[in-house]
């Protein structure tokens, strides 16, 4: 997400259930997920996830995945 840190980007988590997450959020709340997920067996726990509309708590230990949408939105066909 090299356009900055003011835009937020669609991101997919996917749990170890098949479930799929999708939201919205700035550059600096995507790379401290993945920090959290680098770290979850230290921590072994919740992640508290700031989203463009909402505040998640997610248990590290059920993310299977995270997805992050890097393709340029274009209008038109």
């Amino acid at each position: 997400m090299a356009d900055g840190y003011d835009r937020a980007s669609r991101v997919d988590i996917g749990f170890s259930g098949g479930q799929v997450l999708s939201v919205r959020m700035l550059e600096t709340a995507y790379e401290d997920l993945r920090k959290a997920l680098d770290r979850a067996g230290e921590s072994g726990g919740w992640h508290e996830l700031k989203t463009e509309d909402s505040e998640l708590s997610l248990h590290l230990a059920q993310v299977v995945y995270v997805r992050l949408d890097t393709e340029k939105h274009k209008v038109g066909f």
